[in-house]
């Protein structure tokens, strides 16, 4: 068993094209990551922006001056530096480069200063000047206003209708269990990982499924079937062989491009913050999982994971089936990219919140507001599409054995 495995590796890795594919897996990593570092930048006292390690390095030690829980008087203090800074002549300046040297001075609140626009800008609004307008009164309503922006969304003529009365008290029952005050850290390197983790997994299950495509449908086409099923173990343990190769291909490739990518973003910006609220960040502000960066990480590797076994899988039992390399390649394809173009019908939203292609972008599936009821439980799309998708994995395995072993 363990010669037949390692044969079926050395077919895999030995063919020039895949040779070509591992190539290109790398070329995508390296550029992933110079985008996911890129995204983070720190302008100096001179209105230069700049990136990199030395960059990242500035701006957190400017965000963590402001490092600590985000009481009134620190969001107080918040509103009279931003105030002291838009007086100053280098804000009211039209000349570019001195605004950029007034927003140099913002940098290090500027994270407490989004969550100010989020808080009183509305439930789908965002003003970036929303902060330099809230009264030293109104910033005491900073953390019941997330909460009164969500009921006035979900008792809106748009939304009334979309939501049962269980769900919405599930909804506000979720914001109101978020802990507060929030404690503040600079988590920039958590935000880029976070950001770019659904391309680098995404990239990793396309070029993944041109090396595993071929795995059940080679020696059909090379027309060595014959030989390979009337050998002695060519029905029951060549076939386990092929499984398990199969296993080994999209589990090593997977963990070593995440850990890769995760290592390079957070030895460059840092890995503080891991354990905040997700909803510090600007892009989770409205999310309804209480749960931290570090958590949101797990499940997003995971989810990842989870996801490329079932796609690449599911794309093997396509091979073995229709013994076609070529229309098992197109399967990733179209689960990922499908989706998106029906991303626009509303109606589909909660099917579209179920497909295999929301394991790969878990990050982002936090950040949607898809419920489903289970009985009297409403819960969240990111439980289900876990539980689901492992037990379709689990059937698909022994479909898969199944065909190929009956294949004539």
């Amino acid at each position: 068993m363990i010669i037949m495995t390692r044969f079926e590796l050395k077919k895999i890795f030995s063919k020039p094209v895949n040779k070509i594919v591992l190539i290109l897996l790398v070329v995508s990593l390296c550029v992933v990551s110079h985008f996911a570092i890129g995204s983070v930048g720190y302008v100096d006292e001179n209105g230069e922006r700049s990136t990199g390690i030395a960059a990242a390095s500035a701006l957190r030690e400017a965000k963590n001056k402001w490092a600590g829980s985000i009481t009134d008087d620190v969001l107080q203090k918040v509103l009279e530096e931003n105030a002291l800074i838009n007086n100053s002549e280098e804000y009211l300046s039209t000349d570019v480069i001195e605004k950029n040297k007034a927003y140099s001075k913002k940098q290090g609140f500027s994270d407490i200063r989004e969550m100010i626009n989020r808080a009183f800008g509305g439930f789908q609004e965002y003003n970036y000047y929303r902060a330099d307008s809230v009264t030293p009164e109104e910033i005491n309503s900073f953390y019941s206003r997330r909460t009164a922006n969500l009921i006035e969304w979900l008792n809106s003529d748009e939304q009334e209708s979309r939501y049962s009365e269980q769900e919405k008290q599930f909804l506000i029952a979720q914001y109101e269990k978020l802990e507060t005050p929030f404690y503040y850290d600079d988590v920039d390197g958590w935000e880029a990982l976070l950001e770019y983790a659904p391309t680098i997994t995404m990239l990793v299950v396309l070029i993944t499924g041109f090396l595993v495509s071929g795995i059940f449908s080679d020696e059909i086409q090379l027309k060595a079937d014959s030989v390979f099923f009337s050998a002695r173990f060519g029905r029951n343990k060549a076939i386990a062989a092929k499984i398990k190769a199969g296993f080994i291909v999209v589990t090593l490739i997977y963990w070593i491009m995440i850990l890769l990518y995760s290592g390079i973003v957070l030895a460059v910006l840092g890995i503080g913050g891991a354990d905040q609220a997700i909803q510090i960040g600007f892009a989770n502000w409205k999310s309804f999982y209480n749960i931290t960066y570090l958590q949101d990480y797990l499940l997003t590797v995971w989810g990842g994971y989870l996801g490329n076994l079932f796609i690449l899988f599911l794309s093997m039992l396509v091979s073995a089936k229709t013994r076609s390399k070529a229309l098992a390649v197109t399967i990733p394809f179209i689960l990922l990219f499908l989706p998106s173009f029906l991303s626009g019908i509303s109606v589909l939203s909660e099917i579209l919140g179920l497909l295999p292609d929301q394991l790969l972008q878990v990050c982002t599936a936090i950040k949607t507001f898809n419920l489903y009821q289970i009985g009297t439980k409403i819960v969240g799309s990111v439980p289900i599409i876990f539980a689901m998708y492992c037990i379709l994995f689990c059937v698909v395995l022994p479909v898969l054995y199944q065909v190929y072993r009956k294949t004539e």
